[in-house]
């Protein structure tokens, strides 16, 4: 079969024109690669975590430094944790958690400490949430959770308090939302979440604005996506993770995090497996791109650290791979797969 040129020097009434024709076509080329941005984005190899691989763990993250712990191995249930130091890159164990082995419990944050709770311990759901003094690398034991005992809630924070909700209790799927004073060492249920009930959803933050959705229920991956003002404690709803037919960011098992005045979802499970894929939300636009996806295998049940100017995401499961690997993202450089 000819090419189009071979084509136009049969013609010799085209001949002449087709230099030109070659120059528009090499023209069009350079611009279509250039308006492809799919592959922005680049993931660098970071420190592996020293302990056992897992996935469903809990985490947090203070200052420059992240913090994991629980979480299940594929044979155990965990409470052993630790910190990695984001500048020094390397991991160092801490006390253990002092409840009982789990995974599928949740962190936050409030006034410079760590708080981990809820979870799944092989036979129950629990609600013992303890706080982590990280000066005194110490625990300490703090009110019930004030919601029926789950896992696979969400949690979240502002400065001064943390905010637990939604997850699975046993027997059904929740929406229903709990505030966290440590001051007062005492749980206020909220109200005003409109959306659906789900377990394993996902959060990411961008200044004092909250960006929460993902998460199954019913077997079905949860499209409605919110905003929460933590100054205001107000839910705003915002355009569905499916308004576009191009977007695949509905799944459930996924890790958030913000870099910047972006946030990302990424990995989690979908559909027949987990995947691997990565997407960019603009709260200014309230729309969605796609970025690199995760150079790491696909996984679900992964941990996130996020600074506000550096993220990480590490640890999960494929299948009955349980991993311990770790990397950096960089949300604006082009993909280097030998880094």
């Amino acid at each position: 079969m000819k090419t189009m040129i071979e084509r136009l020097y049969t013609n010799r009434a085209a001949l002449k024109f087709a230099p030109l024709l070659i120059l528009l076509l090499a023209v069009a080329s350079c611009s279509n690669d250039d308006d492809d941005d799919d592959n922005l984005g680049n993931w660098v190899d970071r420190s592996v975590l020293d302990g056992t691989p897992r996935s469903s763990a809990a985490a947090f993250t203070i200052g420059n430094k992240g913090y994991m712990g629980t979480g299940f191995d594929g044979d155990d249930y965990l409470k052993d944790f630790w910190e990695y130091d984001i500048e020094g890159d390397f991991w160092r164990q801490l006390a253990d958690y002092p409840g009982i082995e789990r995974s599928s419990a949740v962190g936050f944050t409030a006034n410079g400490d760590g708080f981990v709770g809820l979870g799944f311990d092989g036979d129950d759901e629990l609600d013992d949430f303890y706080r982590y003094n990280v000066g005194a690398n110490r625990w300490d034991s703090i009110a019930p959770f004030g919601g029926a005992p789950r896992r696979g809630a969400a949690a979240f924070n502002s400065a001064t308090a943390g905010y637990v909700g939604t997850g699975y209790d046993g027997d059904n799927d929740r929406k229903d939302f709990w505030k966290y004073d440590p001051a007062a060492d005492r749980w206020t249920e909220l109200v005003g979440f409109g959306g659906t009930k789900r377990r394993d959803a996902t959060s990411f933050t961008i200044g004092d604005k909250v960006y929460f959705g993902t998460g199954e229920s019913n077997g079905l991956d949860q499209t409605d996506f919110w905003v929460f003002d933590t100054n205001e404690e107000r839910w705003t709803a915002l355009l569905d993770l499916d308004d576009d037919d191009d977007y695949r960011v509905a799944r459930s098992n996924a890790v958030g995090f913000s870099i910047g005045d972006r946030g990302y979802i990424a990995c989690g499970e979908s559909g027949l497996g987990s995947v691997s894929s990565v997407w960019e939300y603009n709260p200014s636009t309230d729309l969605w791109d796609e970025k690199t996806a995760y150079e790491g295998i696909a996984r679900r049940g992964a941990i996130g650290f996020s600074t506000g100017g550096r993220a990480f995401l590490a640890l999960g499961s494929s299948a009955t791979l349980y991993l311990d690997d770790n990397r950096e993202f960089f949300p604006f450089e082009e993909e280097e797969e030998d880094d």
